[in-house]
């Protein structure tokens, strides 16, 4: 054999360095990339602008981003006809800037509406046949101003209780139940090629909600409505069991002819923080990340929010907290070494 063979024989049985192993990725966009999704994360708009450390993780660790209130109906239109675009916008163009995909968040809900929608409504001047154009208008302005900008949409966020039944919001009490339809179709005529899911919580253990919100699936498919994605949120507690179903739940809509999104996931757990809680929390987001790419359509990851400096939970669970994948100093917990040690099957 010649040497120049000899030579190159000798190199490619010889095993590759640790840093050169194809499954080690250096932090989640790498992790993203080898798995062929994106990594996200919900963004607070304040700590985007006035916080560098905040955008130097948030650019480094993740290529989908989601905001976290500057899209929401009262942020947007505080009183009628007077729209604030600058949180959002600035969302938008830092995602640009950074090569990370955008989601919208979100078109109709139940919460944070403006209070001169909510007051008009109720005390009567703001009548049924008023209120479907409003909300026309709304989803059609606000998809229309980032046609081509925004990956995918939760056009409908949470429109079904625990219990299996219809939430009655004003959109249900006052339109009836076809304004999800209605939206949908709105949404997708002012951007064809945005991504259109229904959102809602405890959709991953569930049996009630999971059936209703099938339900609403197959009832706008055979109605001919454009409907792309479900969305899990997966606001998860250590103190409750991990919800072990999941991914076949997942794939229960992916059979559907949807893609599938874990689009706020978080793992909060009753303080003080313990070694060992921490151990139970990573290793819930590490089975949540490989529920996700056991599922083949399951195209995006986000967390809500990646630091405890700026999570929405304590305000929320009273004695809870530590959800996150970064602490309040933004430096990366068991959680995070984790999500990078998943491995596809």
């Amino acid at each position: 054999m010649k040497p120049l063979i000899i030579a190159l024989a000798l190199v490619l049985a010889a095993p590759l360095p640790a840093h050169a192993h194809p499954w080690k990725p250096s932090d989640l966009r790498d992790l993203a990339r080898q798995h062929g999704i994106r990594i996200g994360s919900a963004v607070d708009i304040a700590a985007l602008r006035g916080e560098a450390d905040y955008r130097k993780v948030l650019d480094r660790e993740f290529s989908h981003v989601t905001a976290e209130n500057a899209m929401k109906w009262e942020s947007i239109e505080p009183d009628r006809g007077a729209y604030t675009w600058a949180d959002a916008d600035a969302l938008v163009e830092h995602a640009r800037r950074n090569d990370q995909r955008v989601r919208g968040h979100t078109l109709v809900w139940h919460n944070q509406l403006p209070a001169w929608l909510t007051s008009g409504v109720e005390d009567g001047t703001i009548d049924a046949a008023e209120l479907r154009k409003i909300l026309r208008d709304h989803i059609t302005t606000e998809v229309r101003r980032y046609k081509g900008k925004i990956r995918a949409w939760d056009v409908v966020n949470e429109v079904v209780n625990d219990d299996g039944t219809m939430r009655q919001s004003i959109w249900l009490t006052h339109l009836g139940p076809g304004y999800i339809a209605d939206a949908f179709r709105w949404a997708h005529r002012a951007d064809p090629h945005a991504k259109l899911y229904i959102n809602d919580y405890n959709l991953e253990w569930n049996a009630a909600k999971i059936e209703t919100t099938l339900s609403i699936v197959k009832d706008l498919q055979a109605q001919g409505v454009p409907i792309h994605g479900a969305g899990f949120q997966g606001h998860l507690g250590i103190q409750y069991d991990y919800p072990g179903d999941w991914a076949n739940v997942m794939r229960r809509f992916a059979d559907l002819g949807l893609e599938i999104a874990v689009t706020e996931l978080d793992v909060r757990m009753e303080l003080p923080v313990t070694p060992e809680k921490l151990a139970t929390q990573a290793d819930y987001y590490r089975r949540a990340l490989t529920d996700c790419l056991s599922v083949k359509v399951c195209r995006e990851f986000t967390v809500w929010g990646f630091t405890d400096r700026h999570s929405w939970v304590p305000g929320w669970f009273p004695g809870q907290g530590a959800a996150c994948l970064f602490d309040e100093n933004l430096a990366p917990k068991p959680a995070y070494q984790a999500l990078l040690g998943v491995t596809k099957a």
